[in-house]
């Protein structure tokens, strides 16, 4: 066992990466507090938590009475897709359930801010992962001023209540917030404008979003201390190889917490067996 490996049987990834003091001032983007120390360590780790993920959601979607849904919450470029990328593609993609929110449509205008994301939760069996999420319908409408304080207090409280109708459906929720830097968010939106493989990538609104940064953490500081009743990890985001490790790690953890168990079967495994070497279907 490696030295992070050693550490972590001491002291969780969750535990570390929980916030409990919601202060983003005091939070390193750049951050290593526990696990690998270069890309490489993180790598051959993510190797073998990529077995022992995909062993659990196995289980998990066998047992098919329990859910898991991976909330994703972060500036651009922090890392969202990413994550959907490197961490939910070491699991068999028939077990899981990515969705992504962007602008509300016309017709899901018409609608509580809530039908879309009850529209795609995950089902039983499944893992699911939300590139953004309900948590958009409190952090934009605070920094454009769409709604009022009241209005917004009012969905703090209703986050809180769809996430505990969550828990007693029997969906677990692991919320990360992916914090980066705005250094490193400068970075990222260039390397986009000078690749043409990624100009796709680029939308001039993120420069607009990028201007009101500081708007931003104040209203993702508010959503974070209000609804917390699920508790929230804060993942340092300006390593693309940490982030994906810390969030590997989060979900390991969530699931070996679960436990899955493969069910009994349903029929007698002996007579089966013998019903197999007896039978000849060219006789």
């Amino acid at each position: 066992m490696n030295s992070y490996g050693q550490m972590m049987v001491k002291k969780s990834v969750r535990d570390t990466l929980r916030l409990d003091q919601v202060d983003l001032a005091t939070l390193d983007p750049a951050g290593r507090p526990i696990g690998p120390r270069t890309k490489k360590e993180a790598a051959d780790d993510l190797a073998v938590t990529g077995d022992e993920l995909e062993a659990l959601q196995e289980a998990l979607y066998a047992e098919d009475s329990r859910a898991v849904l991976l909330v994703l919450q972060g500036m651009d470029t922090s890392g969202k897709g990413g994550v959907v990328r490197h961490v939910m593609g070491l699991v068999n993609p028939q077990g899981v359930r990515i969705a992504s929110f962007k602008k509300p449509t016309a017709a899901e205008l018409r609608h509580h801010y809530l039908w879309r994301i009850r529209k795609v939760l995950p089902d039983k069996g499944h893992i699911g992962a939300f590139d953004r999420s309900h948590y958009e319908d409190v952090l934009v409408p605070k920094v454009e001023r769409l709604i009022n304080a009241a209005e917004l207090r009012k969905r703090y409280k209703e986050i809180n209540a769809f996430e505990q109708e969550l828990a007693d459906s029997g969906i677990t929720l692991v919320k990360c917030f992916l914090h980066i830097s705005p250094e490193v968010q400068k970075e990222r939106l260039l390397a986009r404008l000078g690749d043409p493989k990624k100009n796709w990538k680029y939308n001039p609104a993120d420069i607009d979003v990028r201007s009101k940064w500081s708007k931003y953490q104040d209203a993702y500081t508010q959503a974070l201390r209000n609804c917390r009743d699920t508790p929230w990890y804060a993942v340092p985001a300006d390593r693309k190889w940490y982030r994906n490790w810390a969030i590997s790690r989060l979900l390991l953890e969530t699931l070996r917490e679960m436990n899955p168990a493969f069910p009994q079967p349903a029929f007698d495994l002996e007579a089966e067996k013998a019903r197999l070497v007896n039978d000849d279907p060219l006789r």
